[in-house]
């Protein structure tokens, strides 16, 4: 079994004591496979139906992108509202808009009723635009306040730049509905929740194979077996070819994070808030005070191929740097990376590939909220409580391209990167012209 990577998660987590290896033959109602988000919520909405699960993972809980991430609780997906809207409609994109803001809520109402004081969920989220588009940004203000009874703020360039002390941005929207957290907190609080209903939940214990077994399935690991009607895989980007049409249908994308050393003084002359903050460039940078504002937290980046999580740091650290000057000689502590899934529409992949075998996996670029509202659909599917997951089965699975996908999602973040700067040079050649 692995240990978490040396993280700022795995460094601030909540003391815990690890599962123990599946090393027998169980049977359950649900046999749910993936230990991160996703999994953790379905299994513990069905153990909270009182349905028998099993919760298999081939580290540990949260190891992967649930536990390693920016942290941010907010609506959206990672694709637009438009290019959903432009698949499925407008009604049923809406529908699924409010899924997302839902997905948010969950995770709110699992902190507070299950008094998951780890997770240190922190109110607020700004969208800072690195280019002039007020009117765009006042009309989608405007826009969510009709569309979903859902008030965001407007911030003009003098008050965007009072909480970021920086010339890079122009105005900014204020989500206070939304919220940061400490997401291995968050993951570990509601395993702890599950197991207290009866679940039973083992680590270091990958799914080797899932056959067949009379009515239901038989999930084979290492050490042990699981006998159950139904069987949920609920996996990431680490996720394996054990069931090859779910392989074919993702890209694990590699992103990357780093945090500073404590320099509370430094870090406030340049952030001002403790909303967490995320730009508008399509290769966007996140990042947030943590400890009390004493580091910085900062993530971006992407890549196809693992990189060396130390040299990606440095250039995060000039990415920081970029937009905050005053921060120089400020020290990196850690740097790390993880993979998420991606689908080529971006939009998470939730539903039924036959009968007793469902999937709920796909949520990089916006996975906390979608995670917590992909795994409660899914479950009520299972459950047979609503049939809310299906909202999804028009994005499907579609193919990821192989190793020509991989090729192009690379490609086209450069080509955001390049569509990024040319933007940004615009908008400073439009300052010293006074437009």
């Amino acid at each position: 079994m692995s240990d978490y990577i040396d993280s700022y998660y795995r460094q601030t987590a909540t003391p815990h004591t690890p599962y123990p290896v599946l090393a027998q033959s169980e049977s359950a109602d649900v046999c749910v496979v993936g230990a991160g988000l996703a999994g953790l919520t379905a299994a513990l909405t069905l153990a909270r139906a009182g349905r028998s699960v099993v919760l298999l993972d081939a580290e540990r809980i949260a190891w992967g992108a649930s536990g390693r991430n920016g942290g941010v609780v907010s609506p959206g997906y990672a694709t637009s509202f438009d290019l959903i809207s432009r698949r499925v409609g407008e009604d049923h994109a809406k529908q699924l808009y409010r899924l997302s803001i839902e997905g948010v809520d969950i995770v709110r109402e699992n902190i507070r009723a299950l008094g998951i004081d780890g997770a240190q969920p922190v109110s607020g989220t700004l969208r800072m635009s690195r280019f002039e588009n007020s009117q765009a940004m006042r009309n989608y203000v405007a826009w969510m306040g009709k569309t979903f009874n859902y008030h965001l703020r407007f911030l003009a360039r003098d008050e965007a730049r009072e909480l970021a002390v920086t010339d890079k941005y122009f105005n900014a929207v204020h989500n206070p509905q939304a919220f940061h957290f400490h997401p291995l907190n968050y993951a570990l609080g509601l395993a702890r929740e599950f197991t207290r209903l009866g679940g039973r939940l083992y680590e270091a214990s990958p799914a080797a194979s899932i056959e067949r077994d009379g009515a239901g399935r038989r999930v084979r690991t290492p050490g042990g077996t699981v006998q159950a009607r139904d069987v949920l895989i609920a996996c990431g980007g680490y996720t394996g070819k054990l069931v090859p049409r779910l392989h074919r249908s993702y890209l694990p994308i590699l992103t990357y994070m780093v945090v500073t050393q404590e320099a509370p003084e430094l870090i406030a002359s340049a952030i001002r808030t403790t909303s967490s903050i995320g730009d508008s460039r399509r290769a966007s940078d996140y990042y947030r005070l943590v400890d009390g504002g004493r580091r910085v937290l900062w993530g971006g980046m992407i890549t196809t191929r693992q990189a060396e999580p130390a040299r990606l740091g440095k250039l995060l650290e000039h990415r920081m740097l970029d937009t905050y000057p005053q921060l120089a000689g400020i020290r990196i502590e850690r740097a790390w990376s993880g993979k998420m899934a991606y689908a080529r529409h971006l939009m998470p992949q939730i539903g039924k590939l036959e009968d007793g075998l469902w999937y709920c996996t796909s949520f990089g670029g916006h996975g906390m909220n979608t995670t917590s509202i992909g795994g409660t659909v899914i479950a009520e599917g299972i459950l047979d409580a609503s049939d809310r997951f299906r909202l999804y089965t028009p994005f499907g699975l579609a193919w990821n391209g192989g190793m020509l996908g991989t090729a192009a999602v690379q490609l086209t973040y450069w080509k955001y990167q390049i569509n990024d700067f040319l933007q940004e040079r615009l908008a400073r050649r439009q300052v010293r012209a006074g437009g």
